[in-house]
Parts: structure tokens; C-alpha cells; sequence
């Protein structure tokens, strides 16, 4: 198995944790930003949890 196929794997396994850590950095960069891009981080997050694992946990 190789290295990308283990990181699909962790995602598919631990969705929660993956949208969680994802949900984490996009608040990080909104507050780096000065809320400046928080529509578009927003979306960001949102399509980026909406690709890892097998089923979203997030709406």
C-alpha cells in the first residue's frame, strides 16, 4: 500500500477527526486573514470535507 493510499484510507476510516482538522485550519486562516476571505474559506472547507472519506460528516 502506498503512501497516498494510506492517507485515503486514514480519511475514509477517521471522517470526523479529517472534517474536524479541516474545519479547524479554515477558522485559523479566516483569523490570519482578517476575516477578509471567510465566504471563500468557507466554500473551501466545505468542498474539501465534502472529498474526504467515505461519507461527510458535516453539512
Amino acid at each position: 500500500m502506498g503512501f497516498l493510499d494510506k492517507i485515503k484510507a486514514f480519511a475514509d476510516n477517521h471522517d470526523e477527526q479529517v472534517d474536524q482538522g479541516l474545519e479547524q485550519a479554515g477558522e485559523q486562516i479566516d483569523d490570519r486573514t482578517g476575516n477578509k476571505y471567510s465566504e471563500q474559506i468557507g466554500k473551501g472547507v466545505d468542498e474539501a470535507q465534502r472529498r474526504t472519506g467515505d461519507g461527510d460528516t458535516r453539512q
